[in-house]
């Protein structure tokens, strides 16, 4: 089978990117040819397929050429759609699997295989086909002020970084797709969630069930115990963990605070926007809490295996975090909020730990109580759970979806 797959950035940058990489090299490794479509930038993999590429947009620069670039390239990108034709025309693939296109992309693109009568497979991997800021969240807390389809609530509420510009562009950007042209709508033959929650929510918002089937994420390889018979329960260790993105919508402020409450050693690893005002929070509250920054998969792993239990305390509605996935995979406890496709995975006192989402003496409650689980029983069943989450069995699932739409 020959595949395009599609994502626009071609480097581990988040929890999408990382899957759309995974899955490409399994594809090739399941003995199909697999071509990509991205983005230029200097973090990229190498690959055969970047001359079709587009140029690179970073909303982060603020340079005067990226800003003359990003109206156009959000909302109706010619140059992306241009290249793609190239790749498509040179390719001549049998299906086209797309992941994150939206801004640095753009939906352009799916014309393209519309016209080419070229099946059109689209990983929900966050939130944008209801969003306008594709988090559900603003103001410090969980949001549907847009369901159905009221996109000048981005603008009124300024959902994107509480700037007027870029929450107009936003709401014009999502009235555009999808209440003019209706470009996913027309173009994209089926989607994946990967969780029951994504589903069910894009429904709500007014998607088509029959358009949308559940196929969950998998545990990263890399983050696999090397050796399969060890108890991860037996490691030394007296401290918790958070790892993943330093933003406001995963909670840290709370986990900080139920961390000075409790008295109990935490590390925190990983980087972003938050990452100074959360230090400026432990400092204030004198919280035995320690930052280490970016690690790569093998200068984290020890971190996870030597924890007593990972916490994941998101106030946003998390869809399927590689970070739970991958805990769970380690044999670890983990501590989740109940929110978003977090409970459709954690059964309190089962196989982890559920706390109410923002509540920092629920999470405290929670940090508490581990002195008396049964550590050992809890640990086994988190390692029963990652087996539904295998990277052989999300391939499978993704495989029949191929061809069920090629049939």
């Amino acid at each position: 089978m020959k595949i395009l797959q599609v994502n626009k950035y071609y480097y581990p940058r988040g929890g999408a990117d990382k899957y759309f990489l995974d899955l490409t090299r399994a594809l090739e490794a399941a003995g199909h040819t697999v071509a990509v479509f991205s983005m230029t930038h200097p973090k990229n993999f190498p690959s055969p397929w970047n001359r079709y590429f587009v140029s690179r947009l970073s909303f982060n620069r603020n340079s005067l050429k990226d800003r003359i670039k990003t109206p156009g390239r959000v909302l109706y990108s010619l140059e992306a759609k241009k290249k793609f034709s190239r790749l498509i025309r040179d390719f001549q693939p049998d299906i086209i699997h797309c992941h994150n296109i939206y801004h640095h992309l753009s939906p352009s693109i799916l014309t393209v295989a519309k016209a080419k009568n070229i099946p059109v497979v689209m990983h929900l991997h966050d939130y944008k086909l209801i969003c306008p800021n594709h988090t559900l969240f603003t103001k410090g807390a969980y949001c549907e002020r847009c369901r159905p389809r009221k996109y000048y609530q981005c603008l009124k509420n300024r959902c994107i970084k509480d700037s007027f510009a870029g929450s107009a562009l936003a709401a014009l950007e999502m009235y555009l797709h999808h209440s003019l042209l209706k470009i996913y709508e027309k173009n994209i033959d089926l989607f994946i969630a990967p969780s029951y929650f994504m589903k069910e929510t894009a429904v709500r918002f007014g998607q088509a069930a029959e358009r949308i089937e559940v196929i969950y994420n998998p545990y990263n390889l890399e983050l696999s115990p090397t050796d399969t018979n060890k108890n991860f329960v037996n490691e030394k260790g007296d401290y918790l963990l958070y790892f993943g993105r330093l933003s406001s919508e995963k909670g840290l402020n709370i986990l900080i605070q139920a961390a000075a409450l409790t008295s109990r050693a935490t590390k925190i690893v990983g980087d972003g926007p938050e990452g100074a005002n959360l230090k400026t929070l432990t400092a204030s509250l004198k919280a035995p809490v320690e930052f280490f920054g970016f690690k790569t998969p093998a200068e984290l792993k020890p971190f996870i295996i030597k924890a007593q239990a990972v916490v994941i305390p998101s106030i946003w509605a998390e869809n399927m975090p590689l970070s739970l996935l991958e805990s769970l995979n380690m044999g670890k406890i983990v501590i989740v909020s109940r929110r978003g496709g977090l409970p459709e995975v954690i059964k309190d006192k089962k196989n982890g730990l559920l706390f109410t989402p923002g509540d920092i003496q629920d999470l405290a409650r929670c940090i508490d109580s581990l002195g008396s689980l049964d550590k050992k029983s809890l640990c086994s069943a988190a390692k029963d759970t990652a087996a539904f989450f295998s990277p052989e069995k999300n391939l499978a699932a993704v495989l029949a979806v191929y061809k069920k739409l090629l049939t």
